[in-house]
């Protein structure tokens, strides 16, 4: 990517958790004041997230990215967000992108019963076979029987083992086969699945030709393996520095971790590289 290229020319797109986050949740002032400064210089600041619209809605705010024309993508891409302050919830639904749960579900409940089962019910929260653990999951959360679990098309599906392990999740699904849906393990025993063919980077790049941004002019940073397609969309993927091996290896580069606020130091070198016109903007 040219250093001179104009902020008004360069998407970024952003992991939330173990990027902008901290993993107890909190912003770091210096990482905020890194994406202000940017969004300030004009720069495309695209969130792009495994969490619902309900839970990221109130990163955007704090963020000061709603705003008239922005977009934010959740639900590890099958879900669209066109933002404005003008909408009642902040956000309207640009594109929601669905598969039939049943398939998947049933396989995975049969090879581990005790894993924990949500469904997402878009905007409102998830439909649970069990309660998760508290703070896990925001929204309207609701307990409700197998036949409702999987009766509606979804735009996510999320299993949760809290006595589990990201390798037993990861061995399971080497072991049973998954079709028809794309899928991504997190940093815990966490399993989301989501369409077939659906992830961040697919989603990223609908959002890079409405913008119309030149593909050399993309940056994503992500720490974990939901962010892999992301990642190798982009022009120049960044890892956070207390990533998975995997997505260091996917990544063009790597950036100091999340504890050591690894997202503004990049965005701070981002900012520097721009012409003087883009910083006075």
């Amino acid at each position: 990517m040219s250093p001179q290229v104009a902020a008004d020319q360069l998407l970024i797109a952003l992991d939330v958790d173990g990027t902008i986050l901290h993993h107890d949740g909190h912003l770091s002032p210096r990482v905020a004041e890194a994406i202000g400064a940017l969004r300030d210089a004009g720069a495309h600041i695209v969130i792009s997230t495994g969490r619902s619209a309900v839970a990221t809605i109130p990163i955007i705010r704090e963020l000061g990215l709603l705003r008239e024309g922005g977009i934010a993508i959740c639900s590890n891409g099958a879900i669209t967000l066109a933002l404005s302050p003008e909408y009642a919830e902040g956000y309207e639904i640009a594109e929601a992108v669905t598969f039939d749960p049943r398939p998947a579900v049933e396989l995975l409940r049969r090879a581990r019963p005790d894993a924990l089962v949500a469904v997402e019910e878009v905007g409102v929260g998830f439909k649970l076979s069990a309660p998760f653990p508290e703070g896990e999951l925001q929204g309207d959360l609701r307990v409700v029987d197998d036949e409702e679990l999987v009766s509606h098309p979804a735009t996510r599906v999320t299993f949760r083992d809290p006595n589990g392990s990201a390798e037993s999740f990861s061995e399971l699904v080497d072991r049973i086969g998954l079709h028809g849906v794309n899928y991504a393990v997190g940093f815990t025993a966490w399993l989301d699945l989501a369409p077939e063919g659906v992830s961040k980077g697919s989603a990223l790049e609908q959002v890079r030709r409405q913008l119309g941004i030149e593909p050399w002019c993309t940056v994503a940073v992500g720490d974990q393996r939901n962010d892999l397609e992301m990642l190798g969309w982009a022009a120049r993927g960044v890892a956070m520095g207390q990533a998975p091996d995997e997505v260091i290896a996917a990544a063009d580069e790597t950036t100091a971790s999340v504890d050591d606020d690894g997202l503004a130091v990049l965005l701070e070198q981002i900012a520097a590289d721009l012409p003087d016109a883009s910083k006075e903007h």
